[in-house]
């Protein structure tokens, strides 16, 4: 069997503040392989953003040990952590997190510029618009935020996570913004990828989204209280088939 993508090891993180001790996440331990799409659940202060944090490399653990792709993030020094985020993962963040003044295609160029080695110039616009083009929004490559809709928002931010080919993309409540049409579509996106290949790992605290996943992962407390396979995955597209059929019923009554 491959190396999974990503081991914890009795993983912790401690926070420390007047004198007291916070116990975010509490000696997790679990793998996950590549090409799996696992959504991370659990109430407010369970401890599931913490862990993506650690996950994500923003945040280091104070116990135990983290791997990503059999590399362990506690030896790295903070450049070779960003190195290591911009070459392997992908971030997509609830409030989309677009430059405002910027096009849809200069928002997904960004994270190019910060690449090590850089990308050639000639192959920046090229690889922009192919992950806009990846994503439905071929014919937006000039439009601003504010002349999109929040799904079209967050298509940009898909693209803009996908442009640097990474192997892992970590969704944070990449819905929680969005209707419920929308959120369907961007889950069949999401879909999409990982049928490509690609390995998402999605918090959520919505038991209908983290049901397009195909393993959901509970969090309680800093503990992992369930962790199991989906065997009731629900598709995007009949999904979406289905609430297009009741809006016609609708109009019809």
């Amino acid at each position: 069997m491959s190396t999974p993508i990503i081991q914890l090891a009795a993983t912790a993180r401690v926070y420390r503040a007047d004198g007291v001790e916070v116990h975010a996440v509490r000696r997790v331990s679990l793998e996950i392989q590549q090409g799996e799409f696992v959504a991370i659940m659990g109430s407010s202060g369970s401890g599931k953003s913490t862990l993506m944090n650690i996950l994500g490399c923003l945040d280091r653990p104070t116990g135990g040990e983290y791997l990503l792709d059999g590399v362990s993030v506690s030896t790295l020094s903070r450049s070779q952590l960003a190195t290591l985020r911009n070459r392997k993962l992908g971030f997509v963040f609830q409030n989309f997190n677009l430059l405002a003044r910027t096009t849809a295609l200069e928002n997904v160029e960004l994270p190019m510029f910060y690449r090590k080695p850089l990308v050639a110039l000639s192959s920046q616009r090229r690889r922009a618009v192919e992950a806009l083009q990846r994503v439905g929004l071929g014919d937006r490559l000039g439009h601003r935020p504010s002349q999109l809709s929040g799904g079209q928002q967050q298509r940009i931010a898909i693209a803009r996570a996908l442009v640097n080919e990474p192997e892992l993309v970590l969704a944070d409540e990449p819905t929680g913004n969005l209707d419920t049409r929308t959120s369907i579509d961007i889950m069949g996106l999401f879909q999409e990828l990982n049928d490509s290949g690609i390995t998402i790992v999605m918090v959520t605290h919505e038991l209908d989204i983290a049901s397009y996943c195909k393993r959901i992962i509970v969090m309680r407390d800093g503990l992992v209280i369930s962790d199991a396979p989906n065997p009731e995955r629900r598709q995007a597209g009949p999904e979406r088939a289905k609430l297009d059929e009741a809006e016609q019923i609708a109009k019809l009554d």
